[in-house]
């Protein structure tokens, strides 16, 4: 009675531990699968933030390029602004000219008038 005892003892324990082993499998392939769901959906986060990554890349390689080109062409107005400035003062100085020597030429006349009609008078005293 003692040997089937220990018999019996011996096989529940045998049969605890297949459950116990069947319990622990299951466990750690649940851990597994959880553990790769955690994994997937990092990757998930991790694959986005790269695409974000190349993406933002990508505009502020064209965002530089218009910079860029927008500084290339305001160098441009800007020297075009200068020649056009320059072109306006050298009009400028050419009127000034051209307005004083209207003014000479004005007092030459002048001068020239008040001589003709001097000598005039000079040569004619008689018809003033």
């Amino acid at each position: 009675m003692l040997s089937s005892m220990v018999k019996e003892h011996h096989a529940r324990q045998a049969k605890r531990k297949q459950e116990q082993e069947v319990r622990r499998k299951e466990a750690i392939e649940a851990s597994n699968e959880v553990t790769q769901a955690l994994v997937d959906h990092l990757n998930v986060g991790v694959a986005q933030a790269y695409l974000n990554q190349k993406r933002l890349d990508a505009e502020a390689k064209q965002l530089h390029v218009g910079a860029t080109n927008f500084a290339k062409q305001t160098q441009q107005w800007l020297n075009l602004i200068d020649n056009f400035s320059s072109a306006l003062k050298e009009l400028g100085d050419v009127e000034n000219w051209a307005r004083s020597i209207e003014d000479d030429m004005k007092i030459v006349q002048g001068t020239l008038e008040i001589a003709y009609k001097t000598s005039r008078q000079i040569q004619n005293p008689k018809s003033s």
